[in-house]
């Protein structure tokens, strides 16, 4: 050690003497000089950590921006999230990658001998130490290099006060360390990456993209002389900084760009400290891109999903372009979310309308809204498989009135008009309510709860909580899930997660709209991940639905034959509308996609005059068109069990039309009828199981003193698809706390105070179905 203390001194004070042999006047150096010769010479000097300085390659990878970059499938940039608060750094940019006329103003204004010194300025220090001795100010004798070694140990960072003068004999040794091991372009480029600039800026990355809007290689003349003025002095105002911009670029004998300059710095340090570091074109997806940097590892600098680029611009451009068409009838918000039917992965994610909303940062493809009618398709076909229904059954589309714990429900058509007998392809393509509330009281709010929450719809209530209004979609869902729920229906049933990141780097298996139809994936490609996935639906009941909302006849009634439903490839779509126009939809899936549209308010206000026709539904058959512009979509192929049978349909009366023209009609092998006649009991193959009608599951019963028992009793009604036969009817046995109370279909019981489970029997003492009621009230008055 005192040998290598002995050679630096040697060959400080060679060079200390070499730089000062023209010195006209006779003096001692600095203190400081001084100090560094004592400290060298007595081994007061920091040691060995010193010397161990990292290599390039080290401080290269271990740099980690302040931000996440989001790329879409096949590696385009998205967006960028902010992740670390402390500092904004941006990526590390190569050298090569720097506008030549900043590395000119850096190595002027900080280190003018960088290229020829080996780490630290010998000159610089006779300089400095000349100077002070004089008490004339000089420019500081600290090389690039030296600032890089102080950026790199934190324990020789200057604190208040400047740096110590062990911090100061630290950065001399590890610069020349620095310099025997690192070239100088890796000096530099570590430097410009590293250096603080202004604030929180940190880099040259940041430095450019925050205060100039541009990516470093673009930096001018000015701009150049501007960032180097400020490592002089980072927090200065912009006078200050702008008077030693000037003095750069006259150095760099570029004098003629001090006009304005003033201005332009003050125009650089008004820009919002928010600005994100890549600038607005990486805003491409702000809602997924927020999560998925949520999600990602700590040290992940890049994070690789399933978006497309290119389709989340259009989805993004048309979802704003038709609702800057709906202002005027008080529309703000829309989602838009689409998705691969095969692998679930996320192609498009759009969570906001931007600008024209109120609430753009919050995701409405995650926020909870009224499904309306777009919860129908799923209904159906529960009916179906559970051969309560067939696709030419006939529903009565007239007024009814149901009981519930809370009193009648009285469901209403949307154009508030009737229709009389209607089949289930009429009553499910045209979305008629009544039809699907009577199909609800076959399937019951219990079991249809069931197959919602199977399909991934987040239902946070019973089945009997939302009672018979969930026909009509009463309950809250996301369009996330609710469009990864309808390519459950595109998948024969299978249901599966939805995927937002890429499992593998460069992944492209999605054909993409941006690509040739020549280098997508085969309709085949996938499938893998959809055969793992559970089967909620019958795929033959998946497959009626899928050919009902494909048929433009079937929603003619609503929608009229054109419409923006209609595409020139196969397609299924189904629209709906929530309470007092707070919501509307429309979803729906050809062979390769599913896409889900929303649109709404996110206060919940309103819309005026807002259909599933002008609304959502021209977003969603602007994206579907954009998705098959190369690419065909054909019907999929009738699975096993599926007949097709000739149908036609009697009249509602003595001389009146049939109901509705004869047709080729699909059934489930053994459901199948020809004559279709208002009335008819369904095939034997599709009568269910009777179930309980009345009263409604949590019913609460108010006893009335002065009413006598005998008017006071609660009638137990059963019913079952098709009505009941006397014998089926005869054989029901009811029950009350496990105490029979009377045989039928219809029996009425004299309730009593207390908490009661009904129970529903059939002759072999199974039971059917099940309900909870309450009875309140004091004990009956004597008649």
């Amino acid at each position: 050690m005192k040998r290598q203390a002995a050679t630096w001194v040697t060959a400080l004070v060679c060079r200390l003497a070499c730089a000062t042999a023209g010195a006209t006047v006779r003096a001692p150096v600095s203190a400081s000089v001084a100090a560094l010769v004592i400290g060298l010479a007595l081994g007061t000097l920091p040691g060995s950590a010193h010397a161990a300085v990292p290599r390039y390659e080290q401080v290269r990878t271990a740099w980690l921006s302040s931000d996440v970059t989001i790329l879409d499938r096949h590696g385009e940039p998205v967006q960028r999230v902010r992740r670390d608060y402390a500092a904004r750094r941006g990526e590390w940019v190569a050298l090569a990658d720097v506008s030549p006329a900043l590395r000119e103003a850096i190595v002027l204004s900080e280190d003018k001998r960088f290229y020829a010194h080996s780490g630290v300025d010998w000159r610089g220090v006779a300089a400095a130490a000349w100077g002070n001795l004089w008490h004339t100010r000089t420019r500081g004798a600290s090389t690039l290099t030296m600032q890089l070694a102080g950026l790199l140990d934190s324990d020789l960072q200057a604190i208040a006060g400047g740096r110590s003068l062990r911090q100061k004999i630290g950065q001399a040794i590890d610069a020349t360390a620095l310099e025997r091991h690192w070239r100088k372009d890796q000096i530099l480029e570590a430097y410009l990456n590293l250096v603080p600039f202004r604030g929180e800026m940190v880099g040259i990355s940041a430095l450019s993209h925050t205060l100039f809007g541009k990516y470093p290689s673009g930096l001018d003349a000015r701009e150049a002389a501007v960032a180097a003025a400020l490592l002089r002095g980072p927090n200065a105002g912009a006078a200050r900084v702008a008077q030693r911009a000037c003095a750069i670029l006259k150095t760099m004998q570029e004098a003629q760009a001090c006009g304005g300059l003033d201005g332009f710095v003050q125009l650089a340090f008004a820009r919002p400290a928010s600005t994100p570091a890549l600038g607005t074109q990486l805003n491409l997806a702000p809602h997924l891109g927020r999560r998925l940097a949520q999600e990602a590892p700590p040290l992940t600098a890049t994070v690789r999903s399933t978006l497309d680029a290119r389709l989340q611009r259009i989805a993004q451009e048309s979802l704003a372009r038709h609702l800057q068409a709906l202002t005027k009838r008080n529309v703000q918000d829309g989602a838009v979310v689409v998705l691969d039917n095969a692998s679930g992965e996320v192609l498009a994610w759009v969570g906001s309308s931007g600008t024209l909303s109120g609430a753009a940062q919050v995701d409405h493809a995650l926020a909870l809204r009224q499904a309306g009618s777009t919860l129908k398709p799923f209904l159906y076909a529960q009916a179906i498989e559970e051969r309560r229904l067939t696709a030419a059954s006939l529903l009565d589309d007239t007024p009814v009135n149901l009981p519930t714990g809370g009193g009648l429900y009285v469901p209403q058509n949307y154009d508030r008009r009737y229709s009389g007998w209607v089949s289930t392809r009429t009553a499910l393509g045209s979305s008629l309510n009544i039809p699907a509330v009577r199909t609800l009281v076959m399937v019951t709010p219990h079991r249809f709860h069931q197959r919602l929450r199977q399909l991934g719809l987040p239902l946070p209530e019973s089945g009997d909580y939302y009672g018979y209004s969930l026909a009509l979609g009463s309950a809250d869902v996301p369009l996330g899930a609710l469009t990864n729920a309808y390519r459950a229906l595109a998948n024969g049933g299978r249901y599966g997660p939805m995927h937002t990141m890429a499992s593998t780097p460069g992944s492209t298996s999605v054909a993409s709209p941006a690509r040739p139809a020549g280098r997508t994936r085969p309709a085949s490609a996938g499938a893998g991940s959809v055969a793992s996935g559970n089967q909620v639906l019958d795929a033959r009941a998946a497959w009626i639905v899928a050919d009902i909302l494909a048929d433009r006849h079937a929603r003619t009634r609503t929608f009229g034959l054109d419409s923006p439903l209609t595409t020139r490839f196969w397609s299924a779509v189904k629209t709906g509308t929530s309470k007092d126009m707070r919501d509307n939809w429309a979803l729906g899936w050809s062979q390769r996609y599913t896409v889900g549209v929303w649109i709404g308010n996110t206060s919940g206000a309103s819309m005026w005059d807002v259909s599933g026709i002008d609304g959502a539904a021209p977003i969603w058959h602007e994206v579907m068109s954009a998705l098959h512009a190369q690419t065909p979509s054909h019907a999929p192929a009738m699975p096993a069990g599926i007949v097709r049978t000739a149908i036609h349909f009697g009249a509602a009366a003595p001389g009146a039309g049939p109901l509705e023209p004869a047709r080729d009609e699909v059934f489930l092998a053994g459901t199948e009828q020809q004559a279709i006649l208002p009335g008819t009991p369904a095939p034997p193959t599709a009568r269910a199981a009777p179930s309980i009608l009345a009263p409604a599951d949590g019913t609460i019963v108010a006893l009335d003193p002065d009413i006598p028992p005998r008017n006071q009793r609660v009638w137990l009604r059963a019913t079952a698809v098709g009505g009941l036969s006397a014998q089926q009817g005869h054989a029901l046995r009811w029950a009350i706390g496990g105490k029979p109370v009377g045989r039928g279909a219809e029996v009425g019981w004299l309730p009593w105070p207390g908490r009661h489970e009904i129970t529903l029997s059939d002759a072999q003492g199974r039971v059917l179905a099940r309900r909870q009621i309450e009875v309140r009230g004091a004990t009956l008055r004597a008649p």
